[in-house]
């Protein structure tokens, strides 16, 4: 078949790259978002995807908006068969629904229909799921309803950030999506409806979200620390300041601090949740770079009684 991918951040890398090493079919352009201040200069820097199709020589797209009349016309010029999408970033319009002859197939990082939305990994992390993984869907103007052509599946493991569990879903999507597109193209593949239960939502995380609640669990606090890991970044407070929390782990043994509670040892920082301690092993202070906590601890000289989430 002929294809036009579309996607963005380095997360939907992966899925261009085995399309075009698939040899099956021709990738024959890329839809992007627009480039994007980046760094400390704010300059004008092209989405990963973009980097990947130059490199690649395949014609890259940047619509402000996929309605942009420019972009549904060099579309239909293209005449693609089918149009893989993975995390591109924009609600696609009818208008461009209807342009593929085998429709737009969106790479999604949950076993649908449970975790529709922007954020499936980070959710799932921090409902405390044992498995995940990722599904092909015949996108709709619905939220991820679409009905399914394939999923893989993906043990969660226990030290797992959204960031680790994120890239092997890339990987294994990758090959659900070229494996897709060799199903369509052959008729040996039907999408199958989504069942109308066990639907789950998975908006964006806030900020807000990602604050520590100390009066939580400590498997809750660390939860949300992976979940949110490496963004937007789980987070505190400590004398008024933000303070990003890397890296915690539950310690079941220690119940004698009450939530929010700090303790610094020489080496350990320990801090009290609604059951039993968490101990610090990497944070980030505001204006700082990330750092060991028994480092931060000794730099800010805490003293006894002192609480995070102040």
């Amino acid at each position: 078949m002929k294809l036009v991918f579309a996607g963005t951040p380095e997360v939907a890398v992966p899925a261009l790259d085995a399309l075009i090493a698939s040899g099956r079919h021709e990738v024959a352009a890329v839809v992007t978002r627009p480039d994007a201040p980046a760094g400390r200069g704010r300059r004008l820097v092209a989405s990963p995807v973009a980097e990947r199709a130059e490199e690649a020589g395949i014609e890259v797209l940047k619509p402000a908006k996929p309605r942009d009349p420019d972009f549904l016309e060099r579309l239909r010029e293209i005449a693609p068969d089918c149009c893989p999408v993975v995390a591109y970033g924009a609600l696609l319009p009818r208008v461009a629904l209807d342009v593929p002859a085998r429709g737009w197939v969106n790479l999604h990082f949950s076993l649908l229909p449970a975790w529709r939305g922007a954020a499936p990994v980070q959710h799932a992390l921090m409902a405390g799921d044992e498995i995940t993984g990722a599904s092909t869907f015949l996108i709709e103007e619905g939220l991820d309803s679409g009905p399914v052509y394939g999923t893989v599946t993906e043990t969660i493991r226990p030290t797992d950030t959204s960031g680790d569990l994120l890239t092997r879903l890339a990987f294994a999507g990758a090959g659900l999506l070229a494996a897709t597109m060799d199903g369509i193209e052959d008729g040996s593949l039907a999408a199958v409806p989504q069942p109308g239960e066990g639907v789950t939502l998975a908006p964006k995380i806030s900020v807000e979200d990602a604050r520590v609640d100390w009066t939580a669990p400590a498997l809750r606090v660390d939860r949300v620390v992976r979940g949110c890991t490496p963004a937007p970044g789980a987070w505190t407070t400590f004398r008024g300041e933000r303070l990003k929390l890397v890296h915690v782990v539950p310690l079941p043994d220690r119940t004698d601090l009450a939530p929010g509670q700090l303790a610094a040892g020489k080496n350990n920082v320990y801090v009290g949740t609604g059951s039993h301690a968490v101990e610090l092993l990497w944070v980030q202070a505001q204006g700082k770079k990330p750092m060991r906590a028994a480092d931060w601890a000794r730099g800010a000289r805490i003293a006894e009684g002192e609480q995070v989430g102040d």
